[in-house]
């Protein structure tokens, strides 16, 4: 299964909405396996995505996508890595 990295930032809550994980994506602070991701890059099982946030950053492996979840079950679609 597959599924844009924007709707999977947004399902997996690592980015509250989804026009602002499009307009990361879009400014080159989000990779997936070290390659620079717009915001129709698909995301799959085992991926490495990193974001950079200001002066911040998130490394996380991709656990599972579900095309919607609730915030309770967000956190299992991911495993942070750094």
């Amino acid at each position: 299964m597959l599924m844009r990295i924007d709707k999977f930032l947004k399902n997996s809550r690592l980015i509250k909405r989804r026009t602002v994980a499009k307009e990361a994506c879009d400014q080159d602070r989000v990779s997936i396996n070290g390659k620079a991701a717009k915001a129709g890059t698909e995301v799959k099982v085992g991926d490495i995505i990193h974001i950079e946030f200001g002066n911040s950053s998130i490394t996380a492996r991709v656990l599972n996508l579900t095309e919607s979840c609730k915030k309770e079950a967000a956190a299992t679609m991911y495993e942070i890595i750094q």
